[in-house]
Formats: C-alpha cells, structure tokens, sequence
C-alpha cells in the first residue's frame, strides 16, 4: 500500500536555493510540488489558492517576511503544516515562528534525508525543529519563561529514574548519540526510552519534552 501524496508549496526568494530544493524533493514518490512563489506575498496567495498539506517558507525575504507570511497563513489555513526553513539561528525568530502557528523550524544546512523525513513528520502533526536549535531554544525559555513553572510531583510519578535523566539531557539539547554515550546505552535503547517518554507525557516531540521540561521543573532536578 502506498503511502499517501504530501502536496509541497515552495517560499523562497533565493531562486537557485527553490530550485535545487523542488529537484531534490521531486525525487520523493510521495512528494508532490505544487507551487512556488518568491515572496511571501505571492506566497500567501498560493498558500490560500493551492491548500497544501506543507509549504516550506524562508524566514527572510524582502517585502512581507516569513514571520509575517506564517501568521496570515496560520489564520487563514490552520490544518496545513508550515515549516521555516532558514539561515537564522536565532532563538526570538525560532519562538516567535513556534507562537505564530510553524510546524517546524529548520536550517538550510539540513541534510537532504533529514529534510525528507522532517516533511513527513510535520505531515503526521509532528514538530519538527533542528536539533542546534532546540539547546538555544530551552535557553530561551529559561531566560523569559514562556508560561509559569508548576509542580511536576505527578509528572515525576509518570517517569522512571532512567527517563528522568534522557529528559533532563533533552533540555539540554542533547541528540541521541550524545545521550547514549553519556549513559552508556545503545542509541535504538535511546530512542525507545525517548518514545516512551511521549507517549507518558502526551507529545509529539522530543522538543516539546525539552520545553515541558522547562516549564514543569524537571530540567534541572
């Protein structure tokens, strides 16, 4: 059974960067590009036009940016999936991406298999962030606290000791590689160990625990 076709609209004012892009993501069975625009005003335009499933949106162009393109988008089209795809590192850009509705946030030195699967992630509901980003991230919220911190006496309940310890390296931006070297375990234990703390939490990511942590006092115990 195949899997079900991603309809793709490009955003990006660089046309030799949309180029490339629409080339590598034709090569998916399962991708279907079908705009592109190269600013975000047309961007918004094709956006309310085409209906698709994801849009991949630079954060700066001239003009209507990015951040501005994503909030029209958010509120005129609330069940398509908006990912940034950008060269700013910058952790403001990233927050203010996430409250305007982005899906995900990603880097433009991504790899190419990262970027497929990140598509189809955010396609399923998942967030998707780059990993360099999620350390800058929980700073962040350390810093200017997204909501007030409450008690996590239940959520401590949810967890094992072991689990404890990956949430706390996942609020500090750790990836799995890292996590596994630090404790001595092989990365699959890893990423099992990271499922099972989604599925006791309820999210979606292993960014969204980074910032539950935070805000539920389990980064730093």
């Amino acid at each position: 059974m195949s899997s079900p076709t991603i309809r793709l609209l490009l955003i990006d004012d660089h046309t030799l960067f949309r180029s490339g892009l629409r080339l590598l993501l034709q090569t998916q069975a399962d991708f279907e590009i079908v705009g592109e625009a190269a600013d975000g005003l047309e961007g918004v335009k094709r956006a309310r036009q085409l209906r698709p499933d994801v849009i991949l949106l630079d954060l700066n162009m001239p003009g209507l940016s990015g951040l501005e393109a994503m909030q029209l988008i958010g509120e005129d089209l609330p069940e398509c999936a908006v990912l940034m795809l950008t060269v700013s590192e910058e952790a403001d850009e990233l927050v203010t991406a996430l409250q305007a509705g982005a899906r995900g946030y990603l880097l433009k030195n991504i790899d190419a298999d990262a970027l497929t699967a990140a598509i189809r992630k955010a396609a399923q509901g998942e967030d998707v962030i780059a990993e360099a980003m999620t350390a800058k991230l929980v700073t962040r919220l350390r810093i200017r606290p997204a909501a007030p911190v409450v008690s996590a006496g239940d959520e401590r309940e949810k967890l094992t000791p072991r689990e404890r310890e990956i949430v706390q390296a996942l609020a500090r931006g750790e990836s799995n590689k890292e996590i596994a070297r630090r404790f001595d375990l092989a990365e699959s234990t890893v990423k099992i160990h990271v499922q099972n703390i989604l599925k006791k939490l309820h999210l979606n990511s292993r960014v969204q625990a980074a910032v539950y942590a935070v805000e539920h006092g389990l980064a730093g115990e």
